[in-house]
């Protein structure tokens, strides 16, 4: 296993560490007199600002994404220490209210009666605000509060936690229901990430449904060993974020929705946008029957397409996917080639798949039944590791490098290869 797949499923799976190494940088926390998280802190309120950055509040003093020391919360958000002297936070939230430019992105701060709203770090005109302004019929001295948007819960809504009260606000009505989840534990915090549901409680958490509260999998885990990069803690140790020149893709595809996926090794990269950062996990999390990594992957329709050896798999790709009856089935059977692919590609709008096999590229008719292939092109690139196209056009990647055609047409027709191009930090999260 190359030093990218070792490091990758823990370090790109948090944000971008600031260089310092782990047990330096607790030495110097403990020295400033500083709350050290790696030490087991039950947070106050968790939330992502509108450029992605995850903020842990704990009393005066907040951590500015997954990896750095803690500074105090009036630096970054001075009135809620100037105006109300509170000294902490009871709960915090991010607004997904797209269809209200004036709301959306903005951080919503939860401190005894009174809510503070923010933007880009400024206290919005008006405020603070007694809650009941804002969110009739939520209490006062609130435990915790996360988003919800509508797909994942009945309606854009925000989840009011209080003991075990959840009280759920539907953003465009201002009604408010409540239950009560006594199965899931108080919540002192609570997270939306990547479209699932965090309960933090003491340096615990739990993943819950937004709609019912249920809990599936194994829980509490410590948050220690997913939230935040601490000594001794972690998916099998603590890596250092590895060099883009080290780098090397199996597949590379985008979804209907502009999610990019990144393949490599047994984990997967998900980038839904680039103020949200680049997060990995194992593949078998969310394709559970391809055990073995893949060899391609793109999206056609509502599908998924994931291809390992002569197997595809094809996934219903809702947010939990499932696969499809009958799969996985031979390459022969269901895209009509046979042998190892190395990379695999649709240009949006298009019902062609591209693939590649060695120094070839076989399209294939994905609307044709049977599917065989149409064209059949020699390349004058072989090795290629992974391939995609948007609207820009290819990039085909090989190793730490990548070369970009306007068209497939032009990738085909190719008598001198262009340039190669580094990836950089800026594609793909990798250090210099």
């Amino acid at each position: 296993m190359d030093l990218f797949t070792k490091t990758l499923f823990l370090c790109l799976a948090l944000a971008l560490a600031n260089g310092v190494p782990v047990h330096q940088q607790a030495a110097d926390e403990a020295h400033a007199g500083l709350p050290d998280r790696c030490g087991g802190i039950e947070f106050d309120a968790i939330t992502p600002d509108e450029k992605g950055i995850t903020f842990f509040f704990k009393g005066a003093h907040l951590w500015r994404g997954f990896h750095g020391s803690a500074q105090l919360s009036n630096e970054s958000f001075k009135e809620l220490d100037d105006i109300h002297h509170i000294g902490h936070v009871d709960a915090a939230f991010r607004m997904h209210n797209k269809d209200n430019p004036d709301d959306h992105d903005h951080i919503y701060f939860f401190l005894d009666d009174k809510v503070f709203c923010y933007y880009n770090h400024t206290l919005e005109d008006g405020y603070p605000k007694e809650i009941q302004e804002d969110f009739p019929g939520i209490p006062t001295h609130l435990d915790a509060a996360v988003e919800c948007p509508g797909g994942e819960c009945m309606t854009d809504s925000v989840l009011f936690f209080k003991g075990h009260d959840v009280h759920i606000f539907d953003i465009a009505t201002k009604t408010v229901k409540t239950k009560n989840w006594p199965h899931l534990p108080a919540c002192t915090s609570a997270l939306r990430w990547q479209e699932h549901y965090y309960c933090f409680h003491g340096h615990n958490f739990t993943r819950f449904h937004p709609v019912t509260g249920d809990v599936s999998g194994n829980y509490p885990k410590d948050a220690r060993n997913y939230f935040m990069k601490c000594p001794g803690f972690g998916h099998g140790g603590n890596y250092t974020i590895p060099a883009c020149k080290d780098i090397k893709l199996d597949a590379i595809t985008t979804d209907d929705a502009g999610k990019q996926y990144l393949f490599t090794g047994p984990v997967y990269m998900r980038l839904d946008t680039r103020r949200d950062g680049l997060h990995a996990f194992l593949i078998t999390r969310a394709w559970k029957e391809v055990t073995n990594g893949v060899d391609a992957v793109f999206f056609y329709g509502d599908k998924i397409y994931l291809i390992k050896d002569d197997q595809v798999y094809i996934y219903k790709s809702a947010a939990h996917y499932t696969l499809i009856e009958g799969y996985p089935k031979t390459l022969k059977e269901e895209l009509g080639i046979e042998g190892h692919v190395d990379a695999a590609f649709l240009c949006p709008n298009e019902h062609t798949v591209h693939i590649i096999q060695g120094s070839q590229m076989r399209d294939v008719d994905l609307s044709a039944t049977p599917r065989v292939v149409t064209r059949d092109l020699p390349l004058l690139l072989s090795g290629i590791d992974a391939g995609t196209c948007d609207l820009h056009g290819v990039k085909v990647f090989k190793g730490s490098t990548f070369y970009h055609y306007d068209s497939p047409a032009l990738l085909a027709m190719a008598k001198i290869a262009p340039v190669p191009r580094p990836i950089t930090p800026e594609i793909m999260g990798c250090r210099e």
